[in-house]
């Protein structure tokens, strides 16, 4: 299966990161370095990624840009509705790429 759509949670070193191709599927789990996520970005297919705006946000969405992806930065107050349980890195990417696929688009920043 090909990944279409990915929801990036910003940590201090490490990211999480969820992929999903595009009947909902999940494709990937996983953590990533800080060091490690250029890398790991440019083996993906060009996809949309989601990101909450905080951060570094703005930083990363410029570099995944620049490798030919299509990046959305999310406000949290609309990822939050989709978290299903605890509050994880690992939830709260699945909330970002719920969020990314839901009829009534969240607004962008």
């Amino acid at each position: 299966m090909e990944v279409t759509t990915v929801g990036l949670d910003l940590g201090k070193d490490v990211f999480q990161v969820h992929g999903i191709s595009a009947n909902g599927t999940v494709v990937f789990k996983r953590s990533v370095q800080r060091k490690q996520l250029l890398t790991f970005s440019e083996t993906l297919p060009s996809c949309l990624v989601g990101i909450e705006a905080y951060g570094s946000a703005h930083h990363w969405a410029r570099e995944l840009s620049a490798i030919g992806h299509d990046v959305r930065l999310m406000l949290t107050i609309y990822v939050k509705p989709y978290v299903k349980r605890g509050k994880t890195d690992a939830v709260d990417t699945e909330a970002i790429c719920e969020a990314q696929h839901r009829p009534a688009n969240p607004r962008y920043e």
